[in-house]
């Protein structure tokens, strides 16, 4: 099973870099982990006109063809204005152009971290969102980490064991899932 792990934020220090870290490293040895940054997949402003007279930009080939090699995805995304970040939003779009549509049938895991103490909860569902409207697999259970500016330790790991514990249920609910579904379907 393959799975790619990402934030949607691109901050060095961002909070839901190191709930990523958590959930992936809970996920060692379980599954083959494809972790991405989304700057290594820089792409223009989605625009139309740019796609109609130059096809899609490399950056957002190569996240098609990363979300196409996957079997799931896990994603811990920040709110920005109560809403999905900006270049989240815009990777999305570029990637799901046609012919194809990479998210289809992908299993995906959420998470978010804030220092707010909705712990993400809008930006969160606002992915959700658009990935359901993209026919993908959202799992229905989220992690949520409120108040993350305290949550970490200064090795990156949750001080509260109950979200330790959240992170690992969750991870082990998407390994759960997705092998059902390819035993079903068979590999992506």
């Amino acid at each position: 099973m393959k799975i790619l792990a990402f934030a949607g934020a691109l901050r060095a220090g961002s909070y839901n870099r190191k709930l990523l870290a958590v959930a992936v490293e809970s996920l060692q040895g379980q599954a083959e982990l494809d972790l991405l940054d989304l700057r290594e997949i820089t792409m223009p402003l989605y625009d139309g006109d740019l796609e109609a007279r130059e096809g899609l930009p490399e950056g957002a080939l190569r996240f098609k063809g990363r979300i196409a090699a996957a079997d799931a995805l896990l994603i811990s995304t920040p709110e920005y204005n109560h809403s999905i970040p900006g270049t989240l939003k815009n990777a999305i779009d570029w990637a799901s152009r046609p012919p194809d549509n990479p998210f289809s049938g992908k299993v995906v895991q959420l998470m978010g971290a804030s220092p707010g103490q909705f712990g993400a909860v809008r930006g969160v569902l606002a992915v959700r969102q658009v990935l359901t409207a993209l026919n993908a697999v959202v799992l229905p259970s989220t992690v949520q980490i409120a108040r993350a500016d305290g949550a970490f330790d200064e090795s990156g790991r949750l001080k509260d064991p109950k979200s330790a514990a959240q992170v690992e249920k969750a991870c082990a609910g998407m390994l759960r899932i997705t092998a059902r579904l390819l035993a079903q379907d068979g590999p992506r």
